[in-house]
């Protein structure tokens, strides 16, 4: 792996940082819309690698290195973007009217940058000496070679983005034909009642949840299915059954209602005790490696006068940030947390040696639970990739501790007493679980990148800053998107203005969870009971999945999906796993094409599979950019539906023929995907 041929190559160019940026824009615009509206974002790594690419093959020599860059920048802000998870919630509950600039850009900031600082002493433990297998760190490195390969690689990199355009065109125009101009339905429901009982079958035609659960893979999907079962199998039916209904409530309303006024915290529950039990698995691996960094980045302090005359690759390669730079970021960024704390907190009526001590607490409990948040979240993402770790579950665990640390110091007990101190309270702890997130996200992504740039041999250190920059980037853009949808669309139970449509509203699921644990802590009416239920499911489930691995096969049974399942609205879960089955089935093709070629499966399936990736990638970016394209639309016009040609009463063919036109892309696709060879 090691040839020497990257030793003179450059790394952190302008233009690539200025291409960084640009790209960063796009990506964080459309992650941020789609966390909003289903609660899920995606891994912008492999999309940035190849527009990189392509942009960059436009210029004079340009090198594997330099696109290494602008993916690990671009990716950086995209992640950032899991900040949405908890901030809407300071504006649902009533804290914020808007997000506010400063404020908003220095949490992301400070979070991220700390992020990155954490990283650093896991990268040689998580990266270099483990054999995790980083799955979508390593697509991107595929990416990155098949683009800079010189011989049929203008070819080559051109195929590949004519894959992402595909499926970007693709659902771009679907989503804009049923978002945009309402001709196509985007979801089906079908509604039973039995008795008392409700049931619901639930189709979403979202492409970019396709993409999604097409990378995800089939093990996850079926884990997602078996989480929507749960949900709407068993548990919505029986409840709606005990639970008395008002005469007046249509069936659809009641059981959604049940759904996400109970039924989610079962969901919620079952997050948290699987990202507690990953955490808990990781603890030695985890305090061994961080020895081992620590170590030798003193051994490299004292080692740096005689490396003058060995400038070698494997050096090169090896370098991380040095610790004074590392010490003097991480200090910088704790003072920024306390600022960004000490703006937050500037009008509430508190005694001077109160905000101190909130300030304290704040800034200990982001840097601590920051820490192990980090090392958690850059496990699972070597584990099963950064898209698919429950950054949300991690903020659902931040939350319930935070909330809880905040009641056991007695640091809130003057203001619980005030029902307007009662609500400051509750936006502390969803302010302090805010700088949790953006550590744990960056941390989850940031190792995934660096795990790239170990296989195309790249500098760490220049990498490193790659990352600072892209974080900086990012917690720029965000709080100006967020006002945008916001003003576009408005948050679920959150309107900015009178007379806007509810129904367009984002639903922000898990700032909304979140606000509600947090409210729920302090005002003690948490639903326990379901909670409880959920976190008994998930070690029953936990339990399930270790037999299952230690009868060896690939079955298995990840908790945290099954957890996502019973917690995402059901036309997502079912649109992932509409997109796990598409992936699956077109393995089976591929299967049989290679056994009836008499070709090894593995050989044979490489080409297609990469194209597998790329179209659904493509998928994912098409639909997201168009969603914020509606959103700037509707921002300007102040019309709820502007582009819309059809009216209310289309609503039954509406769903016929958005179904017709779902089914004809997922074929289209696999038709594609199967056609690389």
């Amino acid at each position: 792996m090691h040839h020497d041929n990257g030793a003179g190559l450059p790394e952190l160019t302008l233009r690539g940082m200025v291409l960084g940026a640009l790209i960063t824009v796009v990506f964080t615009a459309s992650n941020v819309y789609l966390g909003l509206k289903v609660g899920l974002t995606f891994s912008s790594a492999i999309p940035a690698a190849v527009i990189s690419m392509a942009v960059l093959r436009l210029f004079s020599g340009a090198n594997i290195l330099e696109n290494n860059m602008v993916q690990t920048q671009a990716s950086a802000a995209g992640t950032l973007s899991a900040i949405i998870f908890i901030l809407p919630g300071l504006v649902m509950m009533g804290h914020w009217h808007g997000f506010p600039f400063w404020q908003t850009l220095g949490i992301c900031a400070a979070g991220g940058m700390l992020g990155v600082m954490f990283s650093i002493p896991l990268r040689r433990v998580m990266v270099v000496q483990s054999d995790l297998p980083y799955p979508e760190g390593v697509a991107a490195a595929e990416i990155l070679r098949v683009g800079s390969a010189d011989a049929d690689g203008g070819e080559e990199s051109r195929r590949g983005l004519r894959d992402i355009l595909f499926g970007g065109a693709l659902s771009a125009g679907f989503s804009l034909v049923a978002g945009g101009f309402k001709v196509f339905a985007e979801n089906m429901n079908l509604w039973f009642s039995a008795g008392a009982s409700v049931l619901r079958l639930p189709v979403g035609f979202s492409l970019a949840l396709v993409g999604a659960g097409y990378m995800i893979g089939i093990v996850s999907g079926i884990a997602i299915l078996i989480g929507l079962v749960i949900a709407w199998g068993i548990a919505v039916p029986y409840l709606t059954a005990v639970t008395p209904r008002d005469a007046g409530t249509a069936i659809s309303a009641f059981a959604s209602g049940i759904w996400s006024g109970q039924v989610r915290f079962m969901g919620a529950g079952m997050i948290g005790v699987a990202a507690v039990w990953t955490l808990a698995r990781l603890f030695k691996p985890m305090v061994d490696g961080v020895k081992v960094s620590l170590s030798t980045l003193a051994r490299g302090q004292q080692g740096s006068g005689e490396r003058t005359d060995r400038t070698d690759r494997t050096d090169r390669t090896d370098h991380d940030m040095p610790p004074a730079w590392i010490i003097a970021i991480s200090l910088a960024m704790i003072a920024l947390l306390a600022t960004v704390f000490a703006s937050f907190l500037s009008d509430a009526p508190v005694s001077p040696a109160l905000f101190i001590g909130l300030i304290a607490y704040a800034v200990a409990f982001a840097f601590i639970f920051g820490f192990l948040v980090a090392a958690a979240c850059g496990y699972m993402a070597g584990l099963i990739g950064s898209s698919s770790s429950p950054i949300s579950g991690i903020g659902i665990v931040a939350v319930i501790l935070v909330s809880l640390l905040l009641l056991a110091s007695g640091a809130v007990d003057p203001l619980l007493a005030t029902p307007q101190g009662g609500k400051l309270a509750i936006a502390i702890a969803l302010f302090v679980t805010a700088a949790i997130i953006a550590v744990a996200a960056i941390a989850n992504d940031n190792l995934q990148d660096l795990k790239t740039g170990q296989l195309v041999g790249a500098t760490p250190w220049r990498q490193q800053v790659a990352l600072l920059v892209g974080c900086a980037v990012g917690a720029a853009i965000i709080p100006p998107v967020l006002n945008l949808l916001y003003n576009a669309y408005g948050f679920t139970g959150a309107l900015p203005r009178a007379g806007m449509d509810a129904a367009q509203a984002l639903a922000a699921p898990q700032a909304t969870l979140m606000t509600a644990i947090a409210t729920g802590i302090f005002t003690r009416e948490l639903n326990w009971t379901m909670l409880v239920i959920g976190v008994a499911l998930g070690i029953v489930l936990i339990v399930a999945d270790w037999l299952l691995e230690r009868r060896g096969g690939t079955a298995r049974l990840p908790v945290l999906a099954v957890g996502i399942g019973i917690y995402l609205p059901p036309t997502v879960s079912m649109a992932l796993f509409v997109g796990a089955v598409l992936g699956w089935l077109i393995d089976g093709g591929l299967r049989r094409r290679a056994a009836a070629l008499g070709q090894d499966f593995d050989d044979y399936a490489e080409r297609p599979r990469q194209r597998g990736i790329l179209v659904a990638s493509g998928l994912i970016v098409g639909e997201s950019l168009v969603g914020v394209l509606l959103a700037a639309v509707i921002g300007f016009t102040g019309k709820d539906a502007p582009l819309a040609l059809v009216t209310g009463a289309f609503e039954g063919i509406g769903q016929w023929l958005g179904l017709l036109a779902f089914l004809l892309i997922l074929w289209s696709v696999a038709r594609r995907v199967l056609s690389a060879r």
